[in-house]
C-alpha cells in the first residue's frame, strides 16, 4: 500500500461513505460527475463506469474555508465564484464534447494582498469504489519530465476502470511563473494515488501580485472506459487521448517566415565561415560545432548536413559547393581493417582527447554507426555510387555487431573487440533501446538497394526486439522516429499488424517528449516553444539537429502511410508538429535571438551571434541557451524545410507554400493541385508567394467545400486558411499586363 499525505487521506475520508450535497451533477458518456464545495476546497468527482473515482481539486483555501458566490450555468458547463481570506476565486468548468468523457476546468485567483505559496497540494486523487475495502491500483505510464508537456497518462488497473490522460495547459500559467520567477517544469507529477498538478513554490520571495487575476490551473482530463491490455493498446490509447485533448487546447498563432531568405544566409555562412570547417588529412571537413578545432572530424556530422543539402539541391537545381567538399572527404572514414565506416576520421584518431568515453579510439556509440549508414543508404538510393560503395562495404560488419549483441545494443562498445564500454544509460535502464528500429531502417534501405531478402529478414528480426519496451523505448528522438518509419515500412510490405503496432509505439514515445505549451517567461518571451521536441529522455533543452531529423522522419512517415488506414489521431498530431516546427525553427539561429539570452560560457567551440548556424540548445525561460555550442551538424534545418513546404511552379513567378505537409502535388498549365495532410477539424496556412519584382496572377482556390477566400498581405503574398485533409485546386490567370 502506498503511504498517503494528509491531503490525500482527507480526500479519502470526505468521499467514501458520505452522502454529500452537490452543487451540480452531470452525466457525460457514462461518467457521473459531481461538483462539491466542502471545507477549504472546491471538488469535482468523476465516477468511472467500473467504479473507480477520480477526485479533482480546482480551488483550495489553505487553513481557511471557501464561501460560495454566484454560479452561472452555461450550455456545456458552469462558472463558480468563490471567496476566501486570500482573495476571490473563479472556476470555469467545461465539457467541450458531450459525446466524449473530457472535461476542462480553469481556475483564476485575485488576491487581496501579495501572496507567497510555500506549498500547494496536487489537484488529483484517485480513490476506490464505494464499499471496496482494498485501495485502487493504477499505473503511471507517462508523466512530465522537466519542461515537457504537463501531462500524465494513467491506467486504472484495479478495478479495471479504463484510463485517463491528465493535461495541464501550462501556457495559461505564464503570468504566475513570470511574477513568482518559478519554472513550470516538473509541476505535474506525484505518486499514486495523489497526482496531477501542484503550483510551483514561491522560493525567491516573489509573491503572486495583489489585485490581479492570475490563472492557477487550466486542466483538461480525457477518459477512456477501455483498459488497455498491452503496450500496443496503451500506445494507441495515449495518442488518441492526446489528440482528443489537443483539439480543445488553446494553441498559439503561427507566423510565416521567409525561409528562402534564411536558407540563403545559412548556406553562405556554412560555405564561407572558417569556424564551420577544419582541414586535415588533405581534405576539408565540417566541424561538429563552430570553432571546435580540437575534436577530429566525424562522419555523422558530414552526412547529416549532406542529406538536407541534397534535398535542397534537388529542389533548387543550382550547384552547392559544400556538397562536393563533403563528398570529397567521405572515403577517408572507411576502415579497411574493420571493413566498415567509423565515427572519427582514422587519420586523426590519435588527436582524440580521451576526456569522455566516446572520445577514445575505436569506441563507438551504438547509434553513431547506424545513423551514417542510414544516410549513406539514402544517398545510394539516389544514385550516388561513392555512397553506395561505402554503404555496402559496411553492411557485413553492422550485421555482425547486431548478432553479437542479439539486437540489444549497449550505449558504447569497442569496434575492434566488440567489448562493451558502457552498457546502460542509467543503471538498470538498459542500453540504447531504439537502435533496433534505426538498424531495421538501414536494413530496409539495403533491401531496397540490393533486392536481397537477407536484409528484409534482418529488419524483421530487429523489429521483434522492440516488443516489451513500452514507453521506455525512447533513447534519442530522431532514432525513435526513424524506427516508426521502419515499422510502417514493414507493415506495408507484410500487412502484419505487429509492425503497425510497433510504429504507433515509437510514435507514442516521441509524442511523450514534446513540449505542448508556450513558455513565455524570462528569456522565452523572445522565442516560441509550443510543440518543441526534446532530444533525450532527460535532456533539459530542445535541440535543432534532433528536431530537424524528427521533422524529416515524420514527413516520411506521412508519405509511407499514404493509402493506409492510419489512426486519425496520428494524422492529426503529426501535421500540427510539422506546422509548429516552421514557426519555431527560426529561433535556433542566433541572429533571431537577443544576445543576452545566449550563454557566454560554451562547452564546445564558440557561439557567433551573427552567424546563421543553429545553436544546439534552447532551455527553460529562466536559463540562458547556447551553452553546448553552435552546432554545424544542425545546419540542415532550413535546407530540409524548403523542399517539403515550398512548391515551385515551372515557368511561373510565384511559389505555393503550405505549413501542413501535402502529397500528390501536380502542375498543369494554369492550375496546381495538392492533397493536404491533417484533420479537417483544424486549419493550416496556404500561401501564394510572390517573387520579388513580379506581379501575381489572379487566383481561385477551391476544395471539396467550394471556393476558399484569401487575403493579400502587406508583403504582397496571398494567404488562405484551409482545412486539413483537403484536396486543393489552385487556378490562375495571368493579366494582360504581364
Amino acid at each position: 500500500m502506498n503511504a498517503l499525505s494528509p491531503w490525500a487521506r482527507a480526500v479519502k475520508n470526505h468521499f467514501h461513505g458520505q452522502d454529500l450535497p452537490a452543487l451540480a451533477t452531470y452525466e457525460v458518456a457514462g461518467y457521473a460527475i459531481n461538483i462539491h464545495s466542502l471545507y477549504n476546497s472546491l471538488w469535482i468527482t468523476i465516477k468511472c463506469p467500473k467504479g473507480t473515482q477520480v477526485v479533482l481539486r480546482p480551488a483550495y483555501a489553505p487553513n481557511d474555508h471557501l464561501t460560495l458566490g454566484k454560479m452561472i450555468r452555461q450550455d456545456k458547463g458552469l462558472t463558480i465564484n468563490l471567496t476566501t481570506g486570500i482573495g476571490k476565486y473563479q472556476v470555469k468548468l467545461e465539457f467541450p464534447d458531450m459525446e466524449k468523457p473530457l472535461l476542462r476546468y480553469t481556475t483564476t485567483l485575485k488576491t487581496t494582498e501579495p501572496l507567497l505559496v510555500p506549498f500547494w497540494p496536487r489537484d488529483m486523487v484517485i480513490t476506490g469504489p464505494e464499499g471496496r475495502t482494498v485501495d485502487p491500483e493504477g499505473t503511471i505510464l507517462v508523466s512530465q519530465v522537466g519542461t515537457r508537456s504537463g501531462l500524465q497518462y494513467i491506467t486504472l488497473d484495479q478495478p479495471k476502470s479504463g484510463a485517463l490522460l491528465y493535461f495541464q495547459n501550462l501556457t495559461a500559467l505564464n503570468d504566475y511563473a513570470e511574477a513568482t520567477e518559478t519554472t513550470l517544469g516538473n509541476s505535474v507529477g506525484g505518486t499514486w494515488p495523489e497526482l496531477g498538478f501542484a503550483l510551483p513554490s514561491t522560493l525567491k520571495d516573489k509573491p503572486i501580485p495583489a489585485h490581479q487575476e492570475i490563472v492557477l490551473s487550466d486542466a483538461l482530463i480525457a477518459f477512456s472506459p477501455e483498459h488497455p491490455k498491452d503496450e500496443a493498446a496503451q500506445a494507441k490509447q495515449f495518442l488518441n487521448l492526446l489528440a482528443d485533448i489537443y483539439l480543445h487546447l488553446p494553441k498559439p498563432a503561427t507566423t510565416y517566415y521567409t525561409w528562402p531568405d534564411m536558407v540563403d544566409q545559412g548556406l553562405h555562412d556554412l560555405e564561407f565561415s572558417h569556424g564551420c570547417w577544419s582541414h586535415g588529412a588533405e581534405q576539408d571537413y565540417l566541424n561538429a560545432y563552430v570553432a571546435d578545432y580540437e575534436t577530429p572530424p566525424e562522419l555523422m556530422v558530414q552526412l547529416v548536413v549532406l542529406l538536407p543539402l541534397a534535398d535542397y539541391y534537388e529542389w533548387k537545381g543550382n550547384d552547392l559547393p559544400a556538397m562536393q567538399k563533403i563528398l570529397n572527404g567521405l572515403d577517408a572514414f572507411y576502415s579497411e581493417e574493420l571493413k566498415t565506416v567509423v565515427r572519427f576520421l582514422p587519420a586523426l584518431a590519435d588527436k582524440l582527447s580521451g576526456d569522455e568515453e566516446q572520445l577514445k579510439p575505436n569506441v563507438m556509440d551504438s547509434w553513431y554507426l547506424h545513423h551514417p549508414l542510414l544516410n549513406l543508404g539514402r544517398m545510394a538510393i539516389r544514385g550516388d555510387q561513392q555512397c553506395e560503395r561505402l554503404f555496402k562495404g559496411s553492411l557485413d560488419f553492422t550485421i555482425r555487431v547486431a548478432h553479437h549483441f542479439n539486437y540489444e545494443w549497449p550505449v558504447m562498445y569497442n569496434m575492434a573487440t566488440l567489448e562493451v564500454v558502457k552498457a546502460e544509460t542509467i543503471p538498470g535502464k538498459g542500453g540504447e533501446k531504439d537502435v533496433a528500429g534505426l538498424y531495421a531502417l538501414v536494413m530496409l534501405h539495403a533491401w531496397q538497394l540490393t533486392k536481397e531478402n537477407k536484409y528484409l529478414l534482418e529488419a524483421k528480426r530487429a523489429a521483434k526486439t522492440l516488443h516489451g519496451k513500452g514507453f521506455d523505448l525512447f533513447y534519442q528522438a530522431n532514432n525513435t522516429a526513424f524506427g516508426a518509419n521502419a515499422m510502417l515500412w514493414l507493415y506495408k510490405e507484410t500487412k502484419e499488424q505487429q509492425y503497425l503496432d510497433l510504429a504507433y509505439l515509437c510514435l507514442a514515445n516521441v509524442f511523450k517528449n514534446f513540449q505542448l505549451w508556450d513558455c513565455n517567461y524570462g528569456y522565452a518571451k523572445s522565442y516560441p516553444t509550443f510543440f518543441a521536441m526534446f532530444p533525450l529522455n532527460d535532456a533539459p533543452y530542445t535541440a535543432a539537429y534532433e528536431e530537424q531529423e524528427v521533422f524529416a522522419a515524420l514527413h516520411n512517415f506521412l508519405l509511407y502511410d499514404d493509402g493506409e488506414d492510419i489512426l486519425p489521431s496520428v494524422n492529426l498530431l503529426i501535421p500540427e508538429f510539422l506546422r509548429y516546427v516552421l514557426n519555431r525553427a527560426p529561433y535556433y539561429y542566433p541572429p533571431n535571438l537577443p544576445k543576452e539570452m545566449l550563454s557566454e560560457k560554451v562547452k564546445t567551440g564558440q557561439v557567433d551571434h551573427k552567424l546563421w548556424i543553429a545553436i544546439e540548445d534552447i532551455h527553460d525561460g529562466w536559463e540562458q541557451s547556447g551553452t553546448i555550442g553552435q552546432e554545424v551538424y544542425g545546419a540542415g534545418v532550413a535546407f530540409g524545410i524548403i523542399p517539403r513546404h515550398f512548391y515551385q511552379v515551372p515557368g511561373e513567378d510565384f511559389m505555393v507554400f503550405a505549413d501542413y505537409p501535402s502529397a500528390h502535388y501536380r502542375h498543369r498549365k494554369g492550375s496546381v493541385t495538392l492533397k493536404l495532410k491533417g484533420d479537417e477539424r483544424l486549419t493550416c496556412r496556404l500561401m501564394i508567394i510572390k517573387q520579388k519584382g513580379k506581379a501575381l496572377p489572379s487566383f481561385t482556390l477551391t476544395d471539396e467545400d467550394g471556393v476558399i477566400t484569401g487575403g493579400k498581405r502587406k508583403d504582397g503574398h496571398v494567404e488562405y486558411q484551409v482545412k486539413g485533409g483537403r484536396s486543393v485546386t489552385i487556378k490562375y490567370i495571368k493579366s494582360n499586363k504581364q
